[in-house]
């Protein structure tokens, strides 16, 4: 080239020299395979000896305002006598010119021009011909459609970014192609419905490596080609792109293949590497066939996983494009393709991202039938629209097939948290889910049943934040049906081909449990489960944190007292068993010698037991509210109602256990009242919620409304167990302060509070009695109350009560086990009030 760059420059050196002059480039892209090489003669003279097709000269002088002949003959021509064709051209002064020799010499003997261009053998030329950029960052360049089978086409490139303040004037920003290449960043049209002969304007990118995909003019959604575009060196540098070749080369003589050619300043010449199409895939071997333990894996004949393992998994990979694929499979140590004993024609979408799972067995006669009557054949379950990364730095993005054969329909819970899969059978895949990177128990259950968990998994997610995972349940759920295949078991696949199994975990069950027996005798308990020491003097109103059980199998908790020596000491046993997954509160609850202590009002079994509520919630999932629920454990204490800034439970007796409640965790407070016609305030307490958003608690009224009746155990109180195992006894209020909360509680509940209008006491009944009597007596407002009992000589014999009361009808047990027959009296003092009544004890 440098001897024919000189020889231009001498034959015209000296008219150069002396007259105006212009500068010129000069390329050759003439496909026609009969001028793969010309020679250029100008004026007569050879100017480009043997000038081959997408070869380009550096920008040189040459004569202006005069005509010049440019003849191009065939190579290795003898003289000017063997042009082929010939073209006059006067170049004007000081201009800059690019001039492309384009087409084919016979247009009959090759496929027209879609667009009905001319395709004869003729010059392209342009003018303003720029052979530098006009600025450092970026390329200027113009484009050139030279392919003559080619249709109008838009030129896109993609992978452009804009920094702020950057001039990219010439370029015509569109919408994103979607083809999944690197979608969020810009697509710019940087050709717009060019035929062929076409020459843009130009065009300025920044120096930086793209993807130029060559569409049809009318449609950017279908890509004809790619090609690799890498403009990263040639910073304030300009050049000619010309696309270059046939599109269909059989139909043209079999002359050079389309491509994308930029011939620079100094006549070098790039091509622009063609993008072959390609998705990207994992393969993953998830089939338990014992026969095909190890696979190999061929693709259009050639093997390309040898002895792929069972539950291993290859990275993503790049393959082939909108082309069909053979993926045959064959076992493990084949000698060639003919061994496949499984063939899959598969076609890939460009860009797209794939796994594919081979799942089943090879002969599904001889393993156990699916319970849903799901074909268990050996297959390649495929998923496409996969991430190789997750879209939040501190979350998991996976989806979930169900590969395990002889499984039904099942659920897949995280404990605590939610159901992450809903009705997923054999070969169902599911959408994506995103959860925080954390550790999960994951629990499977029958999908029609969440309350059976067939098996539980620990699912570590806490070091793959901004990942991804292909997680698959893999195995038998029964072996010895399944010629001994591997055990069911739950994997995850990662993007980088590493398989890691979910550890399995034995089947437990949470469970918080209460001490709440009043019994003094039971004051402090020692518990044992199975015979073996769990929870040593554990004391009344004392509650354990939520505890790992076993469950899924019979537990004995045996009772003993406090400082027991063995289980032989128990004195009460209950045989449980706990469901896998579930949660419990259990409350050790009553008296272990019912015959000594006053009996239930409403006859309700007050023998020492268990309280047990499932479904129990360890938190809330609302961090501005608590959720909890109520438990009646007071064995003296009538049938009640409770109230509170939404608390509404009526009717509620000893032993019974109310649903969950969710309140606002701000001040609250609770009214117990005796339910109609009886309406009487049992007491009114604070329940100061703050700070507990989110949490579970359990409230349990517990203690004797009258503790002389009952050994003197503890008096009636309202306590709040966390689910840390903490204890907290509400405070109960008095006076003005419990009339004021009376009146918006009840009003709040729409209950009407006042229940009676006038003062009284009512004759005790029985009357004659041995050796309790009942008296009652009503308020109509808020009063301190005197109740006391004296002997006819006005000796003041017992107080039953003496404290401030609010509004409403109450009684009192009054018992004279200790008193001698005869005749007593009692009197009621309430503000103003003074009533007296007469009373017979009879022995």
């Amino acid at each position: 080239m440098k001897k024919l760059i000189a020889l231009l420059i001498f034959t015209f050196g000296i008219s150069v020299s002396l007259a105006q002059t212009a500068r010129i480039q000069i390329i050759h892209n003439a496909a026609d395979p009969a001028a793969q090489e010309v020679d250029v003669y100008v004026n007569g003279a050879l100017a480009l000896d043997n000038f081959a097709f997408r070869a380009a000269t550096p920008f040189i002088d040459l004569p202006a305002g005069v005509t010049l002949n440019v003849g191009i003959a065939p190579g290795n021509s003898g003289s000017v006598n063997d042009t082929l064709k010939n073209f006059q051209v006067v170049l004007a002064e000081n201009k800059t010119y690019v001039a492309v020799a384009n087409g084919v010499l016979d247009p009959n003997s090759f496929s027209p021009n879609p667009d009905g261009r001319d395709i004869s053998f003729t010059l392209f030329a342009k003018d303003n011909i720029r052979e530098e950029g006009n600025r450092p960052w970026g390329v200027d360049f113009v484009v050139l459609h030279g392919a003559t089978d080619a249709p109008i086409v838009d030129i896109i490139a993609k992978r452009v970014y804009q920094p702020v303040g950057l001039d990219l004037t010439g370029t015509e920003e569109v919408n994103e192609v979607s083809d999944g290449e690197d979608s969020f960043w810009w697509g710019r049209r940087i050709v717009n419905n060019a035929a062929y002969g076409d020459i843009t304007n130009y065009k300025r990118l920044l120096a930086r490596q793209y993807i130029l995909k060559v569409t049809p003019g009318d449609d950017n959604n279908t890509v004809v080609a790619k090609f690799d575009a890498n403009l990263t060196g040639l910073g304030g540098g300009a050049a000619v792109v010309f696309a270059s070749g046939f599109l269909n080369p059989s139909a043209n003589q079999n002359g050079a293949a389309f491509g994308i050619f930029a011939a620079l300043p100094d006549g070098n010449v790039v091509e622009f590497p063609m993008v072959v199409p390609t998705a990207r895939l994992q393969v993953i071997h998830n089939a338990a066939d014992p026969i095909a333990n190890e696979v190999d894996v061929y693709i259009n004949g050639t093997l390309t996983l040898d002895n792929f393992a069972f539950r291993t998994a290859t990275p993503f990979i790049d393959i082939p494009a909108g082309v069909t694929l053979n993926i045959g499979v064959a076992p493990g140590n084949s000698g060639s393709v003919n061994d496949t004993l499984k063939n899959f024609p598969v076609q890939f979408e460009e860009g797209e991202t794939y796994v594919a799972v081979a799942n089943g067995v090879v002969d599904p006669s001889g393993f156990a039938p699916n319970p849903d009557g799901r074909d268990i054949a050996f297959t390649i379950f495929a998923k496409d629209g996969i991430r190789e990364s997750g879209y939040g730095y501190n979350k998991v993005d996976f989806i979930v097939l169900h590969g395990s054969t002889d499984a039904p329909t099942v659920d897949v819970i995280a404990r605590n948290v939610a159901t992450i899969v809903d009705n997923a059978a054999y070969g169902d895949i599911t959408n994506y889910i995103r959860v925080w990177a954390n550790n999960y128990i994951l629990d499977i259950t029958p999908g029609n049943n969440n309350n059976t968990i067939v098996a539980s998994f620990e699912a570590d997610l806490s070091g793959l934040g901004g990942g991804a995972a292909v997680v698959f349940a893999s195995g038998f759920l029964d072996p010895t049906g399944n010629q001994n295949g591997a055990p069911f078991g739950l994997f995850a696949a990662l993007p980088d081909g590493n398989v890691v199994e979910f550890p399995a975990i034995e089947p437990f069950a949470r469970l918080q449990v209460i001490h709440n027996a009043a019994d003094p005798l039971a004051n402090e308990v020692d518990v044992y489960l199975n015979g073996t020491l769990a929870l040593d003097n554990f004391a009344f109103r004392t509650a354990t944190p939520y505890i790992d059980v076993p469950a899924g199998v019979d537990i004995n908790i045996g009772v003993a007292p406090g400082n027991s020596t063995t289980v032989n000491d128990t004195i009460k046993n209950f045989v449980v068993q706990f469901a896998s997954g579930g949660t419990y509160v259990a409350l050790a609850n009553g008296v272990v010698d019912p015959s000594g202590f006053a009996p239930n009002p409403d006859g309700r079994d007050i023998s020492f037991t268990l309280f047990a509520k499932d479904g129990a919630r360890e938190q809330s999932n609302n961090s501005n509210k608590i959720d909890l629920f109520a438990v009646h454990g007071s064995t003296d204490a009538p049938t009640v109602n409770i109230f509170g800034l939404g608390i509404y439970l009526k009717n509620v007796a000893y032993g019974d256990i109310s649903n969950y409640l969710s309140l606002r965790a701000w001040n609250n407070w609770i009214v117990i009242t005796t339910p109609w016609p009886n309406f009487s305030i049992v007491g009114v307490w604070g329940a100061d919620l703050r700070g507990l958003g989110g949490n579970s608690a359990v409230v349990f009224a517990s203690g004797f409304l009258d503790p002389s009746a009952n050994q003197n155990g503890e008096a009636f109180g309202l306590f709040v167990a966390l689910a840390d195992g903490n204890v907290v006894e509400l405070p109960q209020i008095y006076g003005d302060e419990a009339q004021r909360t009376i009146n918006k509680i009840m009003n709040e509940n729409g209950e009407e509070l006042t229940t009676v209008s006038t003062y009284g006491l009512e004759q005790n009944y029985p009357n004659p009695f041995n050796p309790s009597t009942v008296i009652k007596f009503s308020i109509p407002q808020s009063e301190f109350v005197s109740l006391k009992v004296y002997d006819v000589l006005g000796n003041e014999i017992a107080t039953l009560v003496n404290e401030q009361r609010a509004p409403g009808a109450y009684e009192v047990t009054f018992d004279a086990g200790n008193l001698a027959s005869g005749v007593y009296v009692y009197t009621l003092n309430a503000g103003d009030f003074v009533q007296t009544r007469k009373l017979m004890l009879m022995k």
